[in-house]
């Protein structure tokens, strides 16, 4: 549209201003994706307490494990992948500004998801599964957190059918979710469960796509004997279980984006806040490895994990580390309040 004032005609939106709507709507994928992430760590600050809350638990207080030194070299292999990923991803937020963080994604994402990874096998060699298959993995935390393994901040979890999904243990999931950075708990959890649904959908569908694609495994009609094309809601409900359930673990798969995908670019190109994109995800990283290494030090005893600190690599000594198990982990365990907190974040 434009204005005309005699031979002069003069645009009512500017070049710029078109560009800066194009921008700004490129972006709302990753503002989505930050929101989401935000949301999530958001909510683990309002309900943490100060040690992780474990020790509340009936399934934590219960844990134990039969460990052979060959066992728990493998755990201290997990550990020191799940740590040394981890010194990676601090590192970045300590040498990038904010372009550099928006470059890193390529790293970052996958960095994220893999610490946590490493953390969560050595967790469930102590509870006696001993697999790198990533979907006996996935299935096995489902299970623990609906049985609650975790702490409340990270209980929460989808389950249900396809057009039917149910969200537990976030009682304010069922409102709508905003565009923008949560500022309240009533925002953040609408945010969470709007991620989860849509993660699940997104589950649901590949697995269908999965089941479809097997003619040994393939719904068919029963009139015809052909492969389903349209499904009803009762077709859905039949692979239900092959979903299991989804939680925050789940949530942290999205971050698998390949380094070549065009995926990752929409978010590289995107105008958001990467500092505070990488500020949740490492906050997020260092709250579930926490929960985690608890779990592996009540397994191996305290006296014993300490001694595995304590032998760290170089460049893992001093760290957060040995700051996470002197003001979470430990405290957990014996019982005693946290020592005053040092300047290494944990």
């Amino acid at each position: 549209m434009t204005t005309t004032t005699e031979n002069n005609i003069f645009p009512l939106v500017t070049d710029e201003q078109k560009q800066a709507e194009e921008t700004w709507r490129k972006s709302i994928p990753a503002q989505v994706f930050l929101n989401y992430f935000f949301a999530i760590n958001y909510h683990i600050q309002e309900n943490d307490d100060a040690t992780g809350g474990l020790q509340h638990l009936p399934f934590f207080r219960a844990h134990q494990a039969e460990l052979t030194d060959t066992d728990v070299q493998a755990i201290t292999k997990l550990l020191h992948s799940c740590w040394s990923t981890e010194y990676a991803l601090r590192a970045t937020a300590e040498l990038g500004d904010e372009e550099y963080l928006r470059n890193a994604l390529h790293w970052t994402f996958p960095q994220a998801y893999h610490s946590i990874l490493s953390g969560l096998q050595g967790f469930l060699y102590t509870t006696g599964v001993r697999s790198n298959n990533p979907s006996l993995v996935r299935r096995e935390v489902g299970r623990l957190v609906v049985r609650n393994a975790y702490p409340r901040p990270v209980s929460f979890y989808a389950a249900g059918a396809y057009g039917d999904f149910s969200i537990h243990r976030l009682p304010l999931a069922g409102y709508k979710a905003g565009l923008h950075i949560a500022g309240k708990e009533i925002e953040a959890q609408a945010q969470i469960g709007q991620f989860l649904r849509t993660t699940r959908k997104m589950k649901a569908q590949w697995t269908r796509q999965q089941v479809q694609g097997n003619p040994n495994t393939a719904l068919r009609s029963q009139k015809t004997g052909k492969v389903l094309d349209k499904w009803t809601a009762s077709h859905w409900q039949q692979i239900t279980w092959r979903l299991g359930y989804t939680t925050i673990f789940d949530l942290l798969g999205r971050l698998r984006i390949s380094q070549t995908s065009r995926e990752i670019e929409r978010y590289v190109e995107a105008e958001i806040d990467f500092k505070l994109f990488h500020q949740s995800l490492l906050n997020i990283v260092s709250y579930l490895n926490g929960i985690h290494e608890t779990y592996i030090a009540k397994a191996l005893g305290l006296e014993r994990y300490q001694q595995l600190v304590d032998e760290l690599p170089k460049h893992l000594q001093h760290t957060f580390v040995a700051e996470r198990l002197r003001t979470r982990v430990a405290p957990q365990l014996t019982g005693q309040e946290p020592p005053q907190q040092m300047s290494i974040a944990a």
